[in-house]
């Protein structure tokens, strides 16, 4: 039943001349060409409760950055950026949107009609990322990927769907029946070499600002909650920041500190980011630790803040690190009000009140 839903699309996506404006395929922003590879691709989460509860939530993202939701009760896509739309036409948008809303609803279907025989078990849910890449603004690869109750079940191999490695008889299963509908398999690689690249492509030369803009990070440190008698937490905040990869890590002079927790790099409104890195460690061997902060938006610096512990609160010191001078940042207290010191100095306002809310 799948088949002739995605069979009504098969002329109107996969030309290219449906796009306008900008050239398909543009040089990517700035921050495209540094990482070198970009990419776009597309989440599907689906829950199936029973033989009769089904809800499917869908989302698009540019490298970490999402640009896309899927709204499930209106069947439409909504675009989270002024860009997200590339530079596609009205008319091949709408048409994306009805193939998704058709396929979403198809795919339901025929899960419920092959659950049985792929012996998918009740309550379950099913993951698929779709996308491309481009390479230099050139098309440089495809992928499909399935996976059953957040393990890898299958993916799509050049012209065939192969179970994922250790993935059994169940997989074996759904690549067996998905390998006969060869014209779906034919429209799925024509989506994700033809109109995927394209869209991807409309889409970094109309987001040059957003995806290509650097931001330097803010940095502060904090105390966490106990973790024991004599031990104290400490915390690294890193916020601000953009494009999101940032390396971030507790020392001891040149030595990474391998007690170093790592949280999950959060978005903030602005689309900016957010990191929390903390050490656990016993009181008399906090002095003499560092938290250090490398970021593109930096320019090859590093930032380095000395952790110590004084009468009346935290005390510490801030080094960046630019390779032949030096910035200083002396806090003493709660760090409030600090003055930096040396070449290219300036005032440093503290947030270390953030912690304890």
């Amino acid at each position: 039943m799948l088949l002739p839903l995605l069979l009504t699309f098969q002329g109107l996506l996969l030309h290219p001349a449906a796009s306008t404006g900008a050239s398909a395929w543009a040089p990517g922003p700035p921050g495209a060409a540094t990482e070198d590879r970009v990419s776009f691709r597309l989440l599907q989460a689906s829950s199936f409760a029973n033989r009769s509860w089904a809800h499917s939530q869908g989302s698009g993202w540019v490298g970490e950055l999402q640009t896309h939701g899927w709204d499930p009760a209106l069947g439409t896509i909504r675009f989270l950026w002024p860009w997200s739309q590339g530079n596609f036409s009205m008319q091949m948008l709408e048409n994306i949107q009805n193939l998704l809303r058709l396929y979403f609803r198809g795919f339901t279907i025929e899960v419920r009609a092959f659950a049985q025989e792929f012996q998918f078990e009740y309550p379950f849910e099913l993951q698929v990322s779709a996308g491309c890449t481009l390479r230099a603004g050139k098309p440089s690869g495809i992928f499909f990927n399935g996976a059953y109750q957040g393990s890898d079940l299958l993916s799509l191999q050049g012209n065939s769907w192969q179970p994922s490695p250790g993935a059994g008889s169940r997989a074996q299963k759904v690549c067996a029946v998905l390998n006969r509908y060869r014209d779906i398999k034919e429209i799925v690689l024509s989506l994700l070499s033809n109109t995927c690249p394209q869209f991807l492509a409309g889409i970094l030369a109309a987001a040059q600002a957003e995806l290509g803009r650097l931001v330097k990070p803010e940095v502060w440190l904090s105390r966490g909650p106990s973790p024991g008698p004599g031990r104290l937490l400490l915390v690294c905040h890193v916020s601000g920041f953009h494009p999101k990869p940032v390396w971030v890590m507790w020392m001891r002079g040149e030595r990474e500190q391998r007690g170093t927790r790592r949280g999950d790099v959060l978005p903030h409104a602005d689309g900016t980011w957010y990191l929390r890195v903390t050490l656990d460690v016993a009181a008399r061997e906090a002095a003499g630790l560092s938290c250090r902060v490398k970021h593109s938006s930096l320019g090859g610096h590093d930032i380095v803040i000395h952790w110590g512990e004084k009468e009346l609160g935290p005390r510490w010191e801030v080094t960046v690190i630019p390779g032949s001078w030096g910035r200083r940042v002396r806090c003493v207290g709660d760090g409030w009000g600090c003055q930096a010191h040396g070449n290219r100095s300036r005032s440093i306002q503290t947030r270390a009140e953030k912690d304890r809310c």
